[in-house]
């Protein structure tokens, strides 16, 4: 069965790049088993109307715009995702949604996938606390700054049926050959910013133009290679780097800068997230703010990761592979960085279930090809993107680096209370 799509089909797509999705049982036992309990899945990408695509998540030049003008263009591939994108009516069916590649050519989706391999594919552990994978990563690739905006605690997202919102940053070398329009990233408020102060500026979003509201926030210059840890509650204006971000699986916020990407936003993204009997109530936005941690003065103290070496790397002395936590402060979710040197093989275990993206090189991973995408179109596989069961990992995934020259470059996303980094303070 062809799953590739020829250019003229890409671009005349309006919602989901693959056919052949299905759900059969058959076909998700068929897929945990031939890969020893890793799978591989498909690319999820994920357009934003109120972006413009940084250009480097690998896909083709003419395919980040394969929707309908209203949808605007892709500057996001979701990672090791079991949830679809809140993008509004015109999201596709499986918008956002991890997709697993079936190896008689079917496509199955990924929280469907969970729900059948339950304790299965995610371990009695995380099965029993969260009863389904409730993180996911993506690249985040957009040619300027995000606007101004803040995601929900579980609490004030329940009350439009969401959960909550951690997410975290991290800038990989390997996928920012630029830094796009403007390298700085708003977090958080200035410490002595009033509640006065900040809602005067959201109250200007109704007039539009630029509410000016960064005024009251701090811009920190990327560092590649190193990250933050966002909470819920804390204002963030991510950089125009191409950023990794590992995160809880929801897609709730509320946008409160009124201007970015040199255009107005729409005012309804203010809003979109708020309760319907709280529209235009500028007090219910400042609620969703946890002030203490916004203008925090040991803000960059509590809330940057600079990358460090885990104890199985540096007891293994570094001669065929290194491993780094490079995600580390919440206990939603974690990551790491693995680099395994030229011509080498190694094992690897892991305590919990994980996704795993290959950002440089080529080799093997387990039972598969692993090869970083150079160039994907729009509709197409990739041998890049991997999910590792409970199973697999603690009995340790085998990966070769093929290159005599090259590193091999693996990004590892894990879900809540990561039994090896421990409890999170």
């Amino acid at each position: 069965m062809n799953l590739e799509f020829t250019t003229l089909e890409c671009r005349q797509l309006t919602s989901d790049p693959y056919s052949a999705v299905t759900s059969s049982a058959s076909g998700m036992d068929r897929a945990l088993d031939a890969g020893g309990g890793v799978v591989r899945l498909a690319p999820a990408w994920v357009p934003r109307a109120f972006c413009t695509p940084g250009r480097r998540i690998r896909l083709h030049p003419d395919d980040y715009f394969p929707f309908q003008p209203a949808r605007g263009g892709i500057d996001e591939r979701w990672l090791a995702s079991s949830v679809r994108a809140d993008n509004g009516p015109l999201t596709g069916p499986y918008e956002g949604l991890s997709l697993v590649v079936d190896p008689e050519g079917a496509l199955l989706p990924f929280d469907e996938f969970v729900d059948h391999h339950r304790e299965g594919l995610l371990g009695e552990r995380l099965w029993q606390s969260e009863s389904g994978w409730t993180m996911y990563s993506k690249f985040f690739d957009n040619l300027q700054p995000l606007p101004f905006h803040v995601h929900h605690t579980n609490e004030k997202a329940a009350l439009v049926d969401k959960v909550g919102k951690p997410e975290a940053y991290y800038y990989p070398p390997h996928m920012n050959n630029y830094l796009g329009d403007q390298s700085i990233s708003f977090l958080g408020l200035q410490p002595g910013t009033t509640r006065e102060e900040f809602k005067e500026r959201l109250e200007r979003f109704a007039s539009g133009g630029d509410n000016r509201i960064t005024d009251y926030s701090l811009g920190y210059r990327t560092q590649l290679g190193t990250g933050w840890d966002i909470p819920p509650g804390i204002l963030h204006a991510p950089a125009s780097v191409c950023t990794y971000e590992p995160q809880s699986a929801s897609d709730v916020f509320c946008m409160c800068e009124s201007w970015s990407n040199n255009r107005e936003v729409p005012e309804e993204l203010l809003w979109k997230d708020i309760p319907q009997d709280h529209h235009g109530d500028y007090d219910f936005v400042l609620r969703l703010l946890d002030w203490e941690k916004n203008t925090d003065p040991e803000f960059v103290s509590n809330r940057f990761m600079r990358p460090f070496e885990t104890e199985a790397s540096h007891a293994a002395g570094g001669s065929a592979y290194t491993e780094k936590w490079i995600v580390f402060r919440s206990s939603s979710f974690s990551a790491k960085e693995i680099v395994v040197k030229p011509g080498q093989s190694v094992t690897l275990k892991e305590a919990d279930a994980y996704g795993a993206i290959v950002v440089q090189g080529h080799g093997t991973f387990g039972r598969f090809e692993a090869n970083a995408a150079t160039l994907i179109r729009y509709g197409q596989l990739s041998e890049d993107e991997f999910f590792v069961s409970a199973g697999a990992a603690s009995e340790g995934v085998a990966i070769t680096n093929a290159s005599a020259t090259d590193d091999l470059v693996m990004l590892k996303h894990f879900g809540p209370g990561n039994q090896e980094l421990g409890p999170v303070a």
